[in-house]
């Protein structure tokens, strides 16, 4: 019988969603439509002392930014809800309380002051604590109690958790979509705690037990909880629930851009790049942390290079629309090994990106910092403008800071262009190409380009020699964008009179 495709993106509301996370959620959206299936949105607060305030709105606000659509989950609803673990803390116990009752899970009332102290006896001994199938049978637990005293303690209301009873000799298989056959033995594993002593479930149980109820399919989830599956495998069976437990795929990590360790707040704050998808604001922090949104990254540029962060198509494509991916997308095509973080190849699909759009949808961009800066603009010259400077920019504000010459003239000229240009040659041309354009009644770039190389030829220089001069000259840098087209835009007298000024302020810098 072939089953649905349900799979789902369980964070936990302890702060920003970290890019990460969103590679995560995008891989299991692109699986999920891919095949049909549904995206769910599990919100996993079962540890209240980390919950941050904000965070889980934030989440849904970060993944709504990438394109990434919920089917079903908090804010959508749907047939299991509540999609909240704190609202279903209910249900966990008797799940738990299965376990204890057959055998599989039993009540510990060690305090935290008696673990301390075995854990320092067995470091004394150079040896590492782990609460297991040997250490339990030293430890104060409803293994080691008689009935009637745990009966009692019980009764009595005393603390306890309830940890799995890991089985001493067993093989633990999991064939992971990504890696294949992993096995662990359980002497390696610890009984972990499985219900608080506050009465929540831990991760391990509540992740189990939602995934069983909500029908997950699949568990596509970073390399990080590889060593918590097997555990995981092992709740499946002793609840009875092998047959239908999900199939898992563990997705490789994201490197540091050096490849050394996985990639940290720390590694983002030192490389100057975003760590979160949007601005997040910590409300126990200062200061907000920006996110690639306030950067200027486009979303599909974004969703597009988180793609290719783990998985490839097999082809020399780069750019894919949300469904060019969902079509391409296959577990088959995620590698094993981490992949180093790029910032600059990020750079470059927003780049691609930016290139894409039409001169007028960019010269909304461009009109936005003019207002800023009470410029006024007719709306056929922006777009020229922006036509003019697409194949320059990365980022929107890019538009401003390489297209700002056209509305402003120079307030001072590069002093490396200046040394090295603006020769006694250099000044003879600009002087005489700038008479020769006040002579005409209006120029186009190619009637500038005209009059330039009349100009060049008179005085037998070659353009390489005057062309960054006289860039210098109208824009104060040197280098952008065709300098003919910079002159038709600016209009014959904007262009006259800037010349003019350039060669009055800098009459005392000509290299002889």
């Amino acid at each position: 019988m072939n089953r649905e495709v349900r799979v789902r993106f369980a964070p936990s509301p302890t702060g920003g969603l970290h890019i990460g996370g969103v590679r995560t959620a995008l891989y299991n959206y692109l699986f999920a439509k891919k095949m049909g299936g549904k995206m769910l949105l599990r919100i996993e607060d079962t540890d209240q002392n980390r919950f941050v305030p904000g965070a889980e709105e934030y989440i849904m606000q970060a993944l709504e930014w990438v394109g990434i659509k919920i089917d079903e989950g908090v804010r959508e609803g749907g047939p299991y809800a509540p999609y909240k673990q704190s609202e279903r803390k209910a249900m966990y116990m008797q799940y738990a309380m299965k376990l204890v009752n057959e055998g599989n899970a039993y009540y510990a009332f060690d305090t935290s002051e008696e673990l301390d102290a075995m854990r320092k006896r067995m470091e004394a001994s150079n040896v590492n604590f782990a609460y297991n199938s040997i250490t339990r049978a030293q430890l104060k637990n409803s293994l080691t109690l008689s009935e009637d005293e745990v009966k009692r303690k019980l009764d009595a209301g005393e603390p306890y958790a309830i940890r799995l009873k890991v089985p001493r000799k067993d093989e633990i298989r999991i064939n992971d979509l990504v890696r294949g056959w992993v096995m662990v033995h359980s002497s390696a594993m610890d009984d972990k705690v499985l219900m608080k002593s506050d009465g929540m479930p831990t991760y391990h149980l509540a992740n189990v037990v939602d995934d069983h109820l909500m029908k997950i399919s699949h568990v596509i989830r970073g390399e990080e909880w590889l060593p918590s599956a097997p555990l995981h495998v092992l709740l499946y069976k002793f609840l009875g629930w092998e047959e239908t437990m999900p199939q898992f795929a563990h997705l490789p990590l994201i490197l540091k851009p050096t490849g050394n360790g996985k990639l940290s707040k720390r590694d983002a704050e030192v490389g100057g790049f975003p760590i979160f998808p949007t601005e997040w604001k910590d409300p126990n922090a200062a200061t907000a942390a920006i996110g690639y949104r306030e950067e200027g990254y486009l979303p599909e540029a974004m969703v597009n290079f988180l793609a290719f962060q783990g998985w490839n198509p097999g082809t020399p494509q780069e750019m894919f629309s949300m469904d060019e991916l969902i079509q391409a997308f296959t577990i088959e095509r995620i590698g094993k090994s981490g992949t180093k973080f790029d910032i600059n190849k990020a750079k470059w699909f927003n780049q691609q990106y930016m290139k894409l759009k039409s001169a007028k949808d960019l010269s909304e961009y461009l009109k936005a910092d003019l207002s800023k800066r009470n410029i006024s603009c007719e709306q056929n010259k922006l777009e020229r403008i922006c036509e003019l400077l697409k194949e320059r920019i990365v980022f929107a504000k890019d538009l401003w800071n390489e297209g700002k010459s056209f509305f402003e003239a120079p307030a001072s000229y590069d002093e490396t262009v200046l040394a090295a240009k603006w020769t006694t040659e250099a000044v003879k041309v600009i002087t005489e190409f700038a008479e020769a354009l006040a002579a005409k009644s209006s120029v186009n770039a190619d009637e500038a380009k005209t009059v330039f190389n009349e100009v060049l030829e008179k005085n037998g220089v070659k353009m390489g020699k005057v062309l960054q001069a006289l860039r210098l000259a109208l824009t104060g840098v040197g280098a952008g964008p065709d300098l003919m087209h910079i002159i038709e835009l600016l209009g014959k007298e904007e262009a006259v009179k800037r010349i003019k000024t350039a060669l009055s302020i800098l009459n005392s810098k000509v290299i002889v």
